[in-house]
């Protein structure tokens, strides 16, 4: 059963049925709410805790996780202030739920905020798994990300999010400290069941206590 605690975002948790898995933090698409991936988080990692916040921001009515002038171009400064912010639920949401740091699983927007967050708070999460993300922030990120694993998925395809885009953010990434796995897939912005293959194979490797990403706290 979800319980919703008065946390700073809304949101839906769903508690673990194998605590040893690292919990999923899941990170909607523009237009999404806190339900919409659950359902690709049970199917990625059965029986991990999952915690889908709602973001904050409305785009002519449209659900984000910060704002932008138009297609690909973002409000850096309320990414910066967003991603913070999220940072600081994820911190009020494992005292909540008595959580260990989460692995982001985010898709479009969720991905960039979630890639926000590992450039400027790193601490707050152990690895992602970002889903035709782009580069957020023109900049490099503000601590090191040694100890941090990343899986990167993005559509050769894509007319929202190119490929080239991403491989810039994988490259700040990397500079960081990241061991950053950035794969381009035979597809478009939608996902296909290559991108959820992968990334369950992915979670499977780094999602349990000895994984690659365990060090990551």
């Amino acid at each position: 059963m979800s319980t919703t605690p008065a946390l700073s975002h809304i949101h839906r948790f769903v508690p673990a049925s194998q605590p040893d898995l690292a919990p999923l933090l899941l990170l909607h698409g523009t237009g999404g709410d806190e339900n919409d991936l659950l359902p690709l988080g049970r199917m990625l990692a059965p029986g991990a805790a999952l915690l889908s916040p709602r973001g904050k921001v409305s785009e002519g009515g449209l659900t984000r996780f910060f704002r932008r002038f138009a297609e690909g171009v973002f409000d850096e400064e309320d990414v910066r202030r967003r991603a913070d912010e999220l940072a600081r639920f994820i911190a009020e949401a494992r005292q909540a739920y008595g959580l260990n740091p989460p692995i982001a699983v985010g898709l479009s927007n969720g991905a960039n905020i979630a890639a926000a967050v590992l450039m400027r708070q790193p601490a707050v999460l152990t690895g992602a798994v970002l889903l035709r993300a782009m580069t957020p922030l023109e900049e490099e990120a503000a601590a090191s990300l040694a100890g941090k694993s990343i899986l990167m998925l993005s559509g050769s395809a894509d007319p929202i999010a190119p490929v080239e885009n991403a491989a810039r953010l994988a490259a700040i990434l990397n500079r960081a400290g990241a061991a950053v796995d950035h794969r381009v897939v035979p597809a478009g912005h939608g996902l296909v069941q290559a991108d959820i293959e992968a990334a369950r194979q992915w979670l499977k490797a780094h999602a349990r206590p000895g994984g690659p990403s365990a060090a990551g706290g």
